[in-house]
Parts: C-alpha cells; structure tokens; sequence
C-alpha cells in the first residue's frame, strides 16, 4: 500500500488523519513542521505528503515549495491542508507547488478521493507501456486494488 507523509503540528489532526488513513492500509509516517517534512521527505520518499500550511520552524507554503524545487522531491504529489478556505488561499497553495489543496476541519470522503486520484496519477504517468492490454479480466495495482477490466481503447500517441 502507498506510503503517505503527514505533515501536521496538531496533534488531534494528526491522530485522525493517521488513523483513519491506516484503517484503509495507508502506510503512514508524521513530521510534526516543515523542516522536519522535508528531512522525512528525502530520507524515505513518499508516495504523497499531506502539507498542514500553517507549520513552526518552516511554513507548509515554504516547505512545499522547496520540496518542488528539490530534483528528488519534485515529482511527490502534495496536498496542501489548511483552515483558511478562500479561493486566494487555495490559488497560493498551488502558487506554492501543491498538487492539490483541500481545507480544515477535513472532509474525510473528500480528501481521500483526492488521495486517490493524486495517487493513481502517479501509477498511469509511470505505467510502462508494455503493461496496457485490451480484452477481459482483473488487473492488480501496487495500490493493492484489484479492478475489472472489459476492455481498454488503445490509441496511438
């Protein structure tokens, strides 16, 4: 299952994010500011960061854009998390390097769905070209899912 860092100061987000996101088999790991975000980062490389924007030491916004700076960290989706909900905040996050935002109190449903699509945006940009195949049955992902699959359209690019 998908390694997700959770870059949190508060502990109470921390432990229900943590905890809800284990109960679906997300391997999960916390940094408790941005510094230490980017420390965890680069020593185990994430599948995917959830960024609290409003962190000590070093902000979500400056520890989001330096990861995308970063030539090893660049290609780790990021989603940032913060309790200020306004369109400018959202268009600052991304600003900022963000994959995706999303607000505070976390609408759980809502921000699984954008783990998963931040997710399965990483399978199909790395899916070699070999693995593409038309006809019936079921295909594994390295998300653990099994899907069916009826048939594929397999257009020239």
């Amino acid at each position: 299952m998908a390694y997700i860092l959770i870059v949190e100061d508060n502990e109470m987000n921390r432990d229900m994010l943590g905890r809800r996101l284990e109960r679906r088999g997300f391997e999960i790991d916390f940094a408790l500011d941005g510094q230490e975000g980017l420390d965890k980062m680069r020593e185990r490389k994430p599948d995917l960061v959830l960024m609290d924007m409003g962190l000590p030491v070093l902000d979500g916004w400056q520890a989001t854009t330096q990861a995308k700076e970063d030539e090893g960290l660049k290609d780790i989706p990021i989603i940032a998390l913060t309790a200020h909900a306004l369109e400018t905040d959202r268009q600052k996050a991304l600003a900022a390097g963000a994959d995706d935002f999303d607000t505070k109190p976390v609408d759980f449903k809502r921000l699984l769905e954008k783990i998963e699509s931040n997710l399965n945006q990483i399978t199909s940009k790395d899916a070699p070209v070999c693995d593409l195949f038309a006809g019936s049955g079921t295909v594994s992902s390295w998300l653990g899912k099994t899907r069916k699959v009826t048939a594929i359209d397999i257009q020239e690019y």
